[in-house]
């Protein structure tokens, strides 16, 4: 074989190589980041649930002071996550900015009570728990009256239920394409070196020692393919701190670590796996069956 034509094959591998490494690390980034979003779905449920206010309204003639006792009797309260106190001049001026500047003038004093806004743990984020809370409250003889949007609680949950199984479905099929995808371009890459498996077969070779070096590359280009599938997703992340911070925020690093990690773990279990199945099937190839 002269010069040029080792140059041709040569070319001609790595550019095999090179794609089979690009496709198998687009499938991991696809996996890493529908797993991204699934590992941070409790998170993100979580911070919806928790941003719902139940507003506890005292009565016309409570004070500051006694509105301050009362929102740190409840504050320990294990469904409240945290409380704040509306004072009157907070609630006029969010009425002004509702109702305009002179919505006063027909009072002769201030009819803004103070008020308490409440935010639960999400765990207590459904009607029943939060009528119960709504009940625990009224028996505060300084609370006038507690309301919290009954109807938004209904739609969030309803639609955080249809959003999870989307999302479950979702990963499950991209899943099973992802093995399919990199089982075909491990496939077609094994396939190109049939005729060196069966001379290994010819000459005696067993079918763990055709396996091993096939083995072997399809774990390097497992650790090659994941690295830079876990590279693009630290990139994405890095994107998403600078340009949404509050969105990333919301992210758990421990679970960012794992996530990366199993992009790793697959992207190496699937490339050997596979090539290991398609090598002991090669092996097995007849003559005829070789240039099928």
């Amino acid at each position: 074989m002269g010069k040029k034509e080792s140059n041709i094959l040569f070319r001609r591998l790595i550019h095999s190589y090179l794609s089979s490494v690009i496709s198998i690390s687009l499938v991991l980034f696809l996996v890493g980041i529908a797993g991204i979003v699934a590992a941070n779905a409790k998170g993100v449920s979580d911070f919806f649930k928790e941003n719902i206010t139940l507003s506890a309204i005292m009565n016309v003639e409570v004070n500051e002071v006694e509105a301050e006792g009362v929102a740190k009797k409840f504050s320990k309260k294990r469904y409240v996550k945290s409380v704040d106190i509306i004072s009157k001049e907070q609630g006029v001026k969010e009425m002004k900015e509702m109702l305009g500047e002179d919505f006063l003038n027909v009072f002769e004093t201030n009819p803004i009570p103070v008020s308490l806004d409440i935010q639960v743990n999400a765990e207590y984020f459904s009607k029943d728990s939060l009528a119960m809370i709504q009940k625990d409250l009224q028996k505060e003889k300084l609370v006038a009256e507690v309301v919290y949007q009954e109807s938004l609680v209904d739609l969030l949950n309803a639609n955080l239920e249809k959003v999870g199984l989307v999302l479950g479905v979702f990963i499950l099929l991209l899943m099973f394409i992802s093995f399919v995808l990199i089982n075909n371009t491990v496939r077609l890459n094994v396939y190109s070196k049939r005729f060196t498996i069966h001379t290994m077969r010819l000459v005696g070779a067993t079918k763990g020692f055709i396996c091993r070096p096939f083995a072997g590359q399809a774990f390097f280009q497992g650790v090659i393919s994941s690295s830079i599938a876990v590279l693009a997703l630290i990139g994405v992340m890095y994107v998403v701190r600078n340009e949404f911070y509050q969105l990333f925020e919301l992210l758990d690093v421990r679970m960012l670590g794992l996530v990366l990690l199993c992009v790793i773990a697959i992207g190496v279990l699937i490339c050997v796996i596979s090539t290991v199945i398609v090598v002991r099937r090669m092996v097995s190839l007849t003559n005829d069956e070789l240039y099928i």
